[in-house]
């Protein structure tokens, strides 16, 4: 599979693979942990992700400017690594639920965010910068494409089991202290504690109550204990992450010689006569297209990253997680988080069959341009929220299924609705994620790799940044058209980067 890519491509997909593990460990309860831990609403806890996802992007671009000013790739990638494992020591220390002081506390997790990001930030842009230098070499540089759809798809094995191993300990430590797991208990918790919940929603909160193991009577008493419980086990899944972060860090420690580097070209080609420098009119150019690009992807990434948000939303609410209950003998495998690991597993499975395809393609002379198949991705985008959409129909509003305490499982629906969205959504990301990449390492100018891979992932940030909009939608409108609405992004997507195809063509070449 690697045979005809640079050596160094392995070593750089195995350092990814466990800091991708580690984040995604953290990505699939970050927002039901958030509702769980302090009874959050989903616009409040939708905004707190927003902000953060978009921050890990963002922040990228930081970190390519730093790499590109100190010309220090390697070690700006070491000292992300560090960062982040500070940041998610900081998210796995126990603290009491219900908290003492709610601003205190939730002050203290989004410090711990905030440092993962940052590290991130070090990281992830800055890696991607590296392996496409690898290609810069024109013994690989056809090989480009299908390098980064292997890199990608390499890096997302960490994220498959990432999610389940997430809710494995969390759902340990449940049974552990002689609870089941039941998704719609926190929630129940949390509005029984501030009053606010409904005369059936105490019905059923004393009726799961019982489901789960209490065999008391005092149902604040039971609240309050369970909540602790439950999200002592969300602080012991993050501690998952440490040990990931701790493999990615060796890994890329006994490997970072064998990365080029990019400061080292910069420095070969200016005391070079034989490399010519790039004219101003063709690095503006390049530029100019880069950034049309960073802004059309804008809209695909704030309808992907749902994923994370709504569609984690809709798992917890509306679909029947009992059909996916797996007993492992020490904890039962339950709850929306794992779905997360849908995305990172068709990723593995369908990209040699994209690389393929692509690779059947050139042989035929008949591969789509990068530009191209980055806009065919957003239509396939747009494919995926309308099977949501129609999938959808007839359900409740979100306000309706609070006031019942949850919906039950026969009023749910089929888990394949879910499955089915994120096989064509991982479609799509194949199409755009990994080549997205590979067109800004080919276009950009040398001297600006790092920040230009930075700003690939600042357009990203922007997306994220308005991932809560979904939120309100979830929680103000029908499941139909908060899906629509992604629909409609997509399709914008799509149609302004046809728009423009003859001229990134051109600039690529």
């Amino acid at each position: 599979m690697f045979k005809k890519h640079p050596k160094g491509l392995l070593a750089a997909a195995l350092a990814n693979m466990g800091e991708r593990f580690g984040f995604y460990t953290m990505m699939a309860i970050l927002v039901l942990f958030l509702q769980a831990k302090f009874g959050l609403d989903g616009v409040s806890a939708g905004i707190i992700y927003s902000i953060f996802y978009a921050s890990i992007y963002i922040l990228a671009l930081v970190g390519g400017l730093i790499a590109d000013r100190t010309r220090n790739y390697k070690g700006t990638i070491l000292v992300g690594l560090v960062i982040m494992t500070v940041g998610y020591l900081l998210l796995s220390i126990p603290t009491p639920t219900p908290v003492p002081n709610k601003a205190l506390y939730l002050t203290f997790v989004c410090i711990g965010l905030l440092v993962i990001a940052f590290g991130n930030g070090l990281f992830k842009g800055n890696l991607q910068a590296l392996v496409g230098q690898m290609y810069d070499n024109p013994k690989y540089s056809k090989m480009r494409d299908s390098g980064f759809q292997l890199f990608y798809m390499f890096i997302n094995v960490g994220a498959i089991f990432a999610p389940f191993l997430a809710v494995g300990v969390r759902n340990w430590w449940v049974e552990k202290n002689g609870f089941l797991y039941n998704a719609d208990l926190p929630a129940l918790a949390h509005q029984l504690l501030g009053n606010t919940i409904t005369t059936e929603g105490t019905e059923r909160f004393q009726r799961l109550a019982t489901e789960v193991g209490y065999a008391g009577t005092d149902l604040t008493a039971f609240a309050n204990e369970y909540l602790n419980v439950f999200t002592t086990g969300f602080h012991y899944a993050f501690a998952v992450a440490i040990f990931a972060m701790l493999i990615s860090l060796v890994i890329y420690s006994f490997n970072k010689n064998r990365f080029p580097d990019p400061a080292s070209k910069q420095a070969a080609a200016t005391g070079s006569e034989a490399v010519e420098e790039m004219d101003i009119k063709e690095v503006k150019q390049r530029l100019y297209a880069l950034f049309a690009v960073f802004a059309v992807v804008i809209f695909f990434w704030f309808s992907f990253h749902q994923n994370g948000l709504t569609l984690t939303y809709f798992a917890k609410d509306y679909t029947d997680l009992s059909q996916i209950k797996v007993n492992l003998g020490f904890a039962t495998l339950q709850g929306a988080e794992i779905f997360q690991s849908i995305n990172p597993f068709f990723v593995v499975f369908l990209t040699p069959i994209i690389v393929g395809l692509f690779g059947w393609l050139r042989a035929k002379d008949k591969e789509p341009s990068t530009p191209r198949k980055i806009a065919i991705g957003m239509g396939i985008a747009a494919l995926a929220y309308a099977v949501m959409t129609l999938g959808s129909m007839g359900l409740p509003l979100k306000a309706e299924v609070d006031a019942m305490g949850g919906l039950p499982d026969a009023a749910r629906v089929t888990p394949w609705l879910l499955i089915g969205t994120y096989f064509i959504l991982t479609v799509a990301e194949l199409f755009i994620s990994p080549l997205g990449i590979s067109f800004v390492s080919k276009v950009a100018p040398p001297k600006y790799q790092g920040i230009m891979q930075g700003a690939w992932l600042g357009a990203t940030a922007a997306g994220n940044s308005l991932l809560f909009i979904g939120a309100i939608f979830y929680t103000s409108f029908s499941m139909s058209a908060t899906w629509m609405v992604f629909v409609v992004a997509c399709l914008i997507s799509m149609f302004t980067m046809l728009a423009m195809i003859k001229w990134l063509e051109k600039v690529a070449k």
